[in-house]
């Protein structure tokens, strides 16, 4: 499958099969988030992959909203990934910011690397669903996150069970200016 055709054909799936991820494809999903760019090649990402169902439970207590499906899902899926980020280095030299998006650049950084690694899932055959609405300090503390570093996303992994509709996207011309924003 090429990259367009995952772009196209990714959905976001929220029941999946119990069917185990074998370590290889695992690995080759993890090492295409490890090749996203990042900001002055930090590379401030790291992942923490979850198969135990008690440490899963835990997380889905997280969601901000209760009977959530993407979280619900993470007990059906044989994998959860947690995408943490290294805080106040993406965006600064030296320590120091240099553009005004330096605190929040880490979510640019590991949004980089969670597309890759949902990209490529879906080019075999895996589900995936972002899940950003939980609250990423207890969820840090289920998962030993430490001082500095952050969770960002989370994501169940496995095969689908489940082929939802593609949701309408908005045509080139609604969303692309010339020259200035507003001009067409």
């Amino acid at each position: 499958m090429d990259v367009m055709e995952s772009v196209r054909k990714r959905k976001s799936i929220r029941a999946y099969k119990n069917t185990p991820v074998d370590d290889k494809t695992l690995n080759t999903v993890l090492e295409a988030a490890r090749l996203a760019p990042s900001w002055a090649n930090t590379q401030t990402w790291r992942f923490i992959i979850i198969k135990d169902s008690d440490i899963k439970a835990k997380l889905i207590e997280t969601s901000l909203r209760a009977g959530n499906r993407g979280f619900e899902a993470l007990r059906e899926a044989p994998i959860t990934i947690a995408a943490c980020a290294e805080m106040n280095r993406a965006g600064c030299r030296d320590g120091q910011p240099v553009t005004d998006k330096a605190g929040y650049w880490f979510m640019f950084d590991v949004a980089l690397a969670m597309q890759n690694l949902v990209l490529v899932a879906e080019s075999l055959g895996l589900g995936t669903v972002y899940l950003g609405g939980f609250d990423a300090q207890k969820a840090g503390e289920i998962l030993g996150v430490p001082a500095g570093y952050c969770i960002v996303a989370i994501t169940p992994l496995g095969y689908p069970d489940e082929q939802p509709e593609a949701k309408p996207r908005k045509e080139l011309s609604e969303i692309i200016f010339h020259d200035r924003f507003g001009s067409k």
